[in-house]
Order: C-alpha cells, then sequence, then structure tokens
C-alpha cells in the first residue's frame, strides 16, 4: 500500500470521524433545545438559531406550531410558537445592532403597534428551560397582553423561593403592559407523561 493511499485512508477515516461527532452534536443540541416542551410537541417542532447579525439559521425543520432555540449565553432554552416568528426575528436583528434595555423594547412595541410584527396574543403559551438549580427550572408563560391582576384574579407576589422548594404556584408580570403574562412553574425537573 502506498503512503498516498494511507495518507487518504486516514484523511477519509477522520473526516468520517468527525462528521459522526458534529452529527451527535446536532442531535444533543436539539434533543435539549426542544426540552421544555411537552413531550407530544417535540418530535414536531422546529429548532432554530441566529448568527452575528440576528439571521435565522435553521437547524431542524418542524411540521407543528412551536419552536425552539438551543440553549443561549445566559443559560435560557426557550420554546414558543410558531406564530409569533416575525417578532422573534425581528429582535434577533434589533439585538445584532446593538439595542438593548428599554431601548429594544420600545423599538419592538413601535414595530407591533406599526404592525410591522404580530401583537402578542392573549393566552398564548411559551415554555422555557434554566439548566441550574438556583433557578426554577421549567416554566411556562402565558401571554396577558394589557390584563391587570385584578381583573384576572392573578397573584403578582414572585414565587421563586416556593418553586425552588417544589411548591410553586403562578403569578402575574408586568400587569397592565402589553408585556403582561402569568408564569406557571413546573415543579420537579420534567414534565409529567401522565394522563390528567
Amino acid at each position: 500500500m502506498s503512503k498516498l493511499t494511507i495518507t487518504l485512508g486516514l484523511l477519509t477515516a477522520g473526516l468520517l470521524a468527525s462528521s459522526q461527532v458534529a452529527a451527535q452534536s446536532d442531535a444533543a443540541t436539539i434533543a435539549k433545545a426542544v426540552s421544555p416542551l411537552p413531550q407530544d410537541l417535540r418530535a414536531d417542532a422546529t429548532v432554530y438559531t441566529y448568527d452575528d447579525n440576528g439571521n435565522r439559521v435553521t437547524l431542524k425543520v418542524g411540521s407543528n406550531h412551536v419552536e425552539c432555540q438551543p440553549t443561549d449565553e445566559e443559560g435560557f432554552t426557550r420554546c414558543a410558537p410558531v406564530s409569533q416568528r416575525a417578532r422573534r426575528d425581528l429582535q434577533a436583528k434589533l439585538s445584532a445592532q446593538g439595542l438593548e434595555g428599554d431601548e429594544l423594547e420600545m423599538a419592538m412595541q413601535k414595530a407591533e403597534d406599526e404592525g410591522t410584527i404580530p401583537a402578542r396574543k392573549f393566552g398564548m403559551l411559551s415554555y422555557r428551560r434554566f439548566d441550574t438549580p438556583d433557578r426554577i427550572q421549567y416554566l411556562m408563560v402565558v401571554s396577558l397582553p394589557n390584563a391587570s391582576a385584578e381583573e384576572l384574579g392573578m397573584p403578582v407576589g414572585p414565587q421563586r423561593d416556593n418553586s425552588l422548594a417544589g411548591m410553586g404556584t403562578p403569578w402575574m408580570m408586568r400587569p397592565g403592559t402589553s408585556g403582561a403574562h402569568l408564569m406557571i412553574p413546573i415543579n420537579g425537573t420534567e414534565y409529567s407523561n401522565s394522563p390528567h
């Protein structure tokens, strides 16, 4: 066997091993990205991320009504309705341009007011996961734009400590604003697969 044949064989083996590692890494990334969802939504969910310029990069094409992002640099893994895709895409673009905090929030509100992006829908559900035990690990977030805690009979006191102790109850955040939402902690580290 010639040195060229051996070298080509080693290169081919190296490339195959590298592509297998990448495929396993992609599979693990996708599996974790959909983990905030209930089991019946995971297989058909889209998985995507954004490049440094805020352009969407699809990692897995799905066929249902939810899509998920892999864990971000803050440690959150998030899933949300496909119907709000334009909203998330704009936020990624604006963030890539350096907007943050109140400035970003105002730009998003302006785009919503002008009809450039869809308004948050009342009752829209999104899902969130955080990996470390010092934070609530699984949350469902229900959008309640412009609702007040009083009209819906909701508490506003945060439930972080109770949730970490396995006794969390829902609470409302940002009542009376377009970003009002209900936080629902999921006790334990995984959604239950048992029937109601």
